[in-house]
């Protein structure tokens, strides 16, 4: 089971958090609560466009603890600052089958990453590029960041704009504003430029 598509994202390790071995993790869910009941939980590598996976390890939960907006998490066997390092930039994850079920319209963001997005809103639909990653940090609508032949795009994944959620056939259909896909490509353009 190393293909990423076989696990669900719970949370990010963003750095070290303590002497002990803990770890500070951005959350990836919308059902934190869930790790009081989870002891057992995989790290894997977020897949980046052409290298091949590291496999999956296998971590036991000892404790976790809601810190700020995220969650310090401690495994077993991770007892100093220098082992916890060695995660930082993993994820936190669990297979597919064992996740809870979404309502309509709803998604996990590990299923988002990689689906192309396109813009329904015109007459015809335009295809935006491929999601490459999700910001729930930017504000009331997680921030699809999506990757496209004119560079990167962020899309707010708002409940408003979405038409089609098809992630068996890896595309999201969004009736996006008008302009919004340009702003963001002059705003790109203009901080690459500084």
């Amino acid at each position: 089971m190393a293909a990423a598509e076989q696990w669900a994202w719970l949370a990010r390790i963003r750095r070290t958090q303590g002497r002990k071995g803990e770890v500070f993790a951005e959350i990836l869910t919308d059902f934190p609560e869930k790790f009081a009941e989870r002891a057992e939980l995989w790290l894997i590598h977020a897949p980046t466009p052409g290298s091949s996976e590291p496999l999956p390890t296998r971590v036991d939960l000892t404790a976790h603890w809601r810190h700020k907006d995220g969650v310090v998490l401690h495994f077993a066997g991770i007892d100093s600052i220098s082992a916890a390092e060695a995660l930082v930039g993993r994820v936190v994850a669990i297979p597919r089958p064992q996740r809870m079920r979404l309502g309509e319209g709803e998604a996990y963001i590990g299923d988002l990453i990689g689906c192309t997005l396109v813009n329904v809103a015109g007459p015809l639909p335009v295809d935006v590029g491929r999601i490459a990653d999700v910001d729930r940090s930017a504000g009331a609508a997680p921030l699809l960041i999506v990757r496209g032949a004119s560079g990167e795009i962020l899309v707010p994944f708002a409940r408003s704009y979405l038409h089609r959620l098809d992630l068996e056939g890896r595309r999201v259909e969004m009736a996006l504003p008008e302009g919004l896909v340009d702003l963001n490509r002059e705003t790109g353009l203009r901080q690459k430029g500084q």
